[in-house]
């Protein structure tokens, strides 16, 4: 089996899977609606074309960069124009993410075709999140959870040096069996302004899928250093 790998990364991003109407919450990843949404969109698909064959991918996503959490609102206007509403909305900074995409490999070379030369832009979540960088990493010869384990860390320089010199990078991953998965209702099955529709899959989320010996870490813990739950208090007392 092959996987497609990507990289999202930008200023904003925001993963939607379970807001509604006024609050519009954003998941910590990439969610397989939104991915696929950006697909579909850069194959130049309708809204009320099929979403059989994107659906029936497996989807994976790697944390190699944790977001930030960012909240803004919005003023919008009733049908009529004559009342107003706040929306708030959530976003993630600075995220950067491996997300991998196993399954027939002639549709995988058109996804890969299709984000190079996309037939709308481009966006992470909401149109008002462009990505930056490469996106595109190339195909792997693995499974889907092979692939996200063996690719190097793609977080910033910036990032690797506030982080410990040990990082341990989450994985979460489509899977098939129910032994230690959860059920996530984020496959796409339409996308129609009038029937939008959304199914369920199950999903292994490994906290410690990748770790890395971060060299350029900028924090240093002293040896044989021991962690003193009280110290504050002491200090002042003293």
């Amino acid at each position: 089996m092959v996987t497609l790998l990507l990289r999202l990364a930008g200023p904003l991003q925001s993963w939607g899977v379970g807001s509604k109407f006024e609050t519009r919450t954003t998941s910590k990843a990439p969610s397989k609606s939104g991915v696929l949404g950006m697909v579909a969109s850069a194959m130049g698909r309708d809204r009320e074309d099929s979403l059989d064959d994107l659906a029936s991918l497996k989807f994976g996503v790697r944390i190699d960069q944790e977001g930030t959490i960012l909240k803004d609102f919005h003023t919008a206007h009733s049908a009529s124009r004559k009342t107003a509403y706040v929306t708030n909305r959530h976003y993630l900074e600075n995220g950067c993410f491996l997300v991998g995409l196993e399954g027939d490999e002639t549709l995988l070379f058109r996804i890969e075709d299709a984000i190079k030369n996309p037939f709308y832009p481009l966006y992470l979540g909401r149109r008002s999140c462009p990505p930056t960088g490469r996106m595109i990493l190339g195909f792997r010869d693995k499974v889907l959870y092979e692939a996200l384990r063996d690719e190097p860390w793609l977080a910033s320089e910036w990032y690797r040096k506030r982080t410990p010199s040990n990082v341990m990078l989450e994985i979460v991953c489509e899977d098939d069996s129910d032994l230690f998965s959860e059920s996530v209702r984020d496959v796409p099955l339409s996308f129609s302004q009038t029937r939008r529709k959304h199914g369920f899959r199950n999903v292994r989320r490994v906290l410690d899928g990748k770790t890395i010996e971060n060299s350029d870490s900028g924090i240093k813990k002293p040896m044989n250093a021991q962690f003193d739950p009280m110290f504050e208090v002491k200090k002042e007392v003293r």
